[in-house]
């Protein structure tokens, strides 16, 4: 009795195209991974990993006003209010006025805040060691730097902004393709 690959066996042995090389499940299966680690981690305070996030900008300076953070994080507006109404709460953050805005409030670590920040991002960091364990010691850096260079291009260009011309250029892309299958069925045939 012979034994028989499908398909999917043979393109796999060619080199071609696997689930493992698809861009958007591996990424997909980092999150997923590092979100599932770091909801354990974070746990204890308001709003899981959302609360943490916020805690860090806020401990980093970088909470300049709700809505900014609510844009940043892909977050609600209303979600973001209770969010920080939970962290204000807990002691972690208090909101100031603007002194250039009085509509504004800016999101500030509190001394509390601060001290449970360096405490979770211990946990944090744990996670993402644990995380970055997959790839030789000497590419973590260097992924890192890369995949908040990449963040930072997706967040300045913001992820919906480019989708219509996305569209068109793969259009584009599949016309140019099958115009080029078909001539190079005209010039054998």
């Amino acid at each position: 009795m012979t034994s028989h690959r499908s398909s999917g066996d043979d393109a796999a042995a060619a080199g071609a195209f696997h689930l493992g090389n698809d861009f958007g499940i591996a990424i997909g299966a980092v999150f997923r991974a590092y979100a599932k680690a770091t909801e354990a981690a974070v746990a204890d305070i308001p709003g899981g990993p959302r609360g943490y996030f916020v805690l860090t900008a806020a401990v980093q300076g970088e909470a300049n006003n709700q809505r900014s953070l609510a844009e940043r994080f892909g977050v609600d507006r209303t979600v973001m209010t209770y969010l920080l109404d939970d962290l204000e709460r807990a002691g972690l953050v208090e909101r100031r006025p603007d002194p250039a805005d009085r509509r504004s409030r800016h999101i500030i670590a509190t001394p509390h805040g601060a001290e449970r920040w360096a405490e979770l991002r211990g946990r944090v960091e744990l996670v993402e060691r644990h995380i970055l364990a997959g790839l030789p010691e000497e590419s973590r850096a260097g992924f890192q730097a890369m995949l908040c260079t990449l963040a930072g291009h997706v967040n300045a260009h913001g992820p919906m902004v480019d989708v219509c011309r996305i569209v068109a250029d793969c259009t584009l892309a599949e016309e140019a393709e099958r115009a080029a299958l078909c001539d190079g069925r005209r010039a054998t045939g």
